[in-house]
This record gives structure tokens, C-alpha cells and sequence, in this order.
């Protein structure tokens, strides 16, 4: 991990972190993932079969798990975890009905009626990423939104275990919140099968969740096709800490970023020299004997940085130029800090809100725009399964009032059908 002064090339590193994914090992994951797309959409059930052979190294036969088999997954949980994903599940799900958009109507001027009319779409695909981790939490995160918003077809794929079945609390997650269709497919072929559809899984309107590169970039490459939440890349936290911040806790948090995945960002901006010279030795504290450490370190080594900031305004300014997915703020005074905050995915406040509990069960949805696109984009939400339709009744009073001005925009762009659609109903009689 790297220690610098915001005045040493600070917002130049951060840049480097942000773009951490770029370049040729970039191009060279698209190649493979427009074959897998054409693979799939060439041959359907037997290209994820024979796709999964190759990258997961099991057979998923038959594609899609038995509905009973969640059940007993959920009867086989441990009463603690089930306890701890119901409380979650229900934090989660009372947050996000409140999200739920009203339709709107007005009326013009001249009698007519505008409107807005929201609608679920009618499939959703659900993305669980596998491999390093299992993510129970991420099917709460996907589903219930799904649900809350009145998709009538949730269609969930994730990676088989090297046993051919997923993580069973990932399933008893599903069972709990009312997945029934899952099918034992990841990675860019089980993109494809949501986005074009196969013989078993039918295609989606839209696909949530996060996932690797290669699922990312299948997810990039779909658009247009289908809807999708956002592009995920890998998992980042920024804390900003002053002299009241604890290094164990700091450490903690950074450390919980990093254990995700190799190119995890964790990144300390801090006015504090006293609190950046310790921090090396608590990471290495909390390190030994970690089990995830070869991870972690690797993260920590290669996308870790420490920026000493000679006031908490710079720190804010350089945070906004990096527009974390999480930003803590462990600082004597957070709330004024989070009012001169731009651009963050989901904001932390204070010593008593670390990242983890917004990753498990705070209530607001944990899949966040990465790599500075929280400049632009926001969390996963209700409306990520929502589309609005635009309603439009006008009478001939509001026609004959606003029709004059129709044709005169129509002939200014030479489109003389559509000034003679209104003038014709003009001169009736």
C-alpha cells in the first residue's frame, strides 16, 4: 500500500486506480466473450453445457434446479443464518417499497391530460456471481426490488459449485425471497442465455447483478438487446478519517474490501500523519492468519493507497474525483461532510456505519456504480425493473389552441405529414 500527500500526484493515482481494468487484457476478455455470445446464440442449451465443462469444470445437467430443492436448502440452513436473512430480507424489502414511483396525470391548460404511467417489465434475469465467494446477499439485493416493483417472471442464473449445485444458502436465500426459476449456469454464456434465450431459459427484458470482467463485458455487449442495471466493475472503498478515526476499525473496513477480489480498490484519504503511519502495522495485524489473505494482500499491494490531505475539503474534492462505490466517513462531524460529497454509490457515516452493514442489511441496495460512473449513475433500485410509458389525450379545444404552433415546428423541419396530421383535423368541420 502506498503512502503519499494529496500534493505528490494524489488525484493521478487515484485516476490509475479508477482505470484499473483498461487495456489490452480489456480487449483481449471482449474477443472472448463475443465468442461465447454467438456461441450461445448459435447453439443455445448445448453451448452452456459444453461452456461450462470448459470454464467451470462440471456438466449442469439438467440446466435448471428442482423448486423443492430450494426448500430443503432453506430447511437445511442453520436457525441462525435463516434469522440473520429474514431480518435482512425484511430491511431490505421496506426500504425498497418505498421507492415504488407514483404514476402521474395532469391536466393542461386546455382541458387535455399528460401523464406518466409506470409498469413492471415482464422478465427479469438475476445475475449471482460465484467462484471466490457466495452471495446470498446479492439474490436479497436483485429479487427483492424485482419483486416490489411486480415482475411476474424472475429467471436467476449462477455458477455451479464444483459439484454441479450452487452454494446451498444462495438457494435458501432464493426460497426466501420467492426465486423458484434458478438455473446452474454463470460467466458470459449465462448472459447470453437471458439476453437471446434458449431452449430452457427463456429470454429476459432485463439483467441485474454484478459479476466479473467477463460477465460485465457480456453484459456491455447485450445492451440494446435487453436492459441491464449497470456495468460492475470491481468492488472499491474510499474512507476519509481525521484524528478521531480509529486505526483498527479503518483497517477493518479496508481490509473488507480488499478480501473480495485481487483488483479491489481500498483507499484511506486522511488528515491525520499520525493515523496513516499506523495503518500499515494494523493491516498486517489483521492479516495474519486471514483466510482469504493471498486475495486480500494482492488487493491491498497492487490498488491500496493512503493520501495524507492537509484539510478534510481536499480529501472531499479528491473523493468526488474518484466517485467511490463506498465512501466512509469516519470523522468527527460526517453529516456536513456528506452534504459537500457529489459523487459516491452509497455514503457511510460515522464510526458506527461500516460498509458491511450496508452490504448485508442497512436496507438500501448494495449493487453500486463502480469505477467513477457514480458521477452519472446510482444504486440498483425498483426502477431498474420499472419502464414509464408516456399518456397523452388531448380534445379538440387543446388542439385547436396548440395545433398552429404543431404546424409551424413540422414545416420548420420539413416534415410536411406531420403538420398536414394536424391541420386536416383543424379544418374539420
Amino acid at each position: 500500500m502506498i503512502c503519499i500527500h494529496q500534493r505528490d500526484g494524489a488525484a493521478e493515482r487515484l485516476t490509475a486506480i479508477s482505470d484499473r481494468t483498461g487495456g489490452a487484457q480489456m480487449t483481449e476478455a471482449a474477443r472472448s466473450v463475443e465468442a461465447i455470445l454467438e456461441q450461445v446464440r448459435q447453439q443455445g442449451d448445448r453451448a452452456l453445457l459444453e461452456l461450462s465443462e470448459r470454464f467451470d469444470g462440471v456438466r449442469p445437467e439438467p440446466l435448471r434446479i428442482p423448486p423443492e430443492q430450494l426448500a430443503a436448502a432453506w430447511q437445511a440452513c442453520d436457525p441462525t443464518l435463516r434469522r440473520a436473512l429474514e431480518l435482512a430480507h425484511e430491511r431490505i424489502l421496506a426500504f425498497h417499497q418505498r421507492q415504488m414511483p407514483a404514476d402521474l396525470e395532469l391536466q393542461g391548460p386546455h382541458g387535455e391530460r399528460l401523464g406518466r404511467r409506470w409498469r413492471a417489465v415482464e422478465r427479469a434475469g438475476l445475475y449471482v456471481p460465484g467462484g471466490r465467494a457466495a452471495y446470498p446477499s446479492t439474490v436479497l439485493m436483485n429479487a427483492v426490488p424485482a419483486r416490489v416493483a411486480g415482475v411476474e417472471r424472475l429467471v436467476m442464473v449462477t455458477p455451479p459449485g464444483p459439484h454441479g449445485d450452487p452454494n446451498p444458502t444462495v438457494l435458501a436465500a432464493a426460497h426466501l425471497a420467492g426465486v423458484e426459476e434458478i438455473y446452474r449456469v454463470g460467466g458470459a454464456q449465462a448472459v447470453a442465455a437471458l439476453a437471446y434465450g434458449t431452449e430452457s431459459i427463456p429470454r429476459v427484458d432485463v439483467i441485474s447483478g454484478p459479476g466479473n470482467l467477463y460477465v460485465t463485458l457480456a453484459k456491455k455487449a447485450v445492451y440494446g438487446q435487453v436492459a441491464i442495471d449497470s456495468l460492475a466493475g470491481p468492488s472499491e472503498v474510499l474512507v476519509i478519517a481525521d484524528h478521531c478515526a480509529r486505526v483498527d476499525q479503518v483497517a477493518a473496513d479496508l481490509l473488507a474490501q480488499a478480501e473480495h477480489d485481487p483488483l479491489a480498490a481500498a483507499i484511506l484519504l486522511t488528515t491525520s500523519e499520525e493515523l496513516a503511519a499506523s495503518l500499515p502495522a494494523a493491516l498486517e495485524d489483521q492479516l495474519a492468519g486471514h483466510p482469504r489473505a493471498a486475495i486480500t494482500r494482492a488487493a491491498i499491494r497492487d490498488w491500496g493507497l493512503v493520501v495524507v490531505c492537509d484539510d478534510l475539503e481536499s480529501a472531499a474534492a479528491l473523493s468526488d474525483r474518484f466517485a467511490p462505490e463506498h465512501l466512509e466517513l469516519l470523522v468527527e462531524d460526517p453529516e456536513p461532510l456528506a452534504e459537500r460529497i457529489r459523487h459516491a454509490g452509497a455514503i457511510f457515516l460515522g464510526p458506527w456505519s461500516p460498509e458491511a452493514v450496508g452490504d448485508y442489511l442497512a436496507g438500501p441496495n448494495h449493487t453500486l456504480p463502480t469505477s467513477g460512473t457514480a458521477r452519472f449513475a446510482g444504486a440498483l433500485s425498483v426502477e431498474t425493473f420499472l419502464r414509464h410509458t408516456s399518456m397523452i389525450r388531448f380534445n379538440r379545444q387543446a388542439l385547436e389552441a396548440t395545433g398552429a404552433a404543431v404546424v409551424t415546428l413540422a414545416e420548420s423541419e420539413g416534415l410536411h405529414s406531420h403538420a398536414e396530421s394536424v391541420r386536416r383535423r383543424l379544418q374539420q368541420g
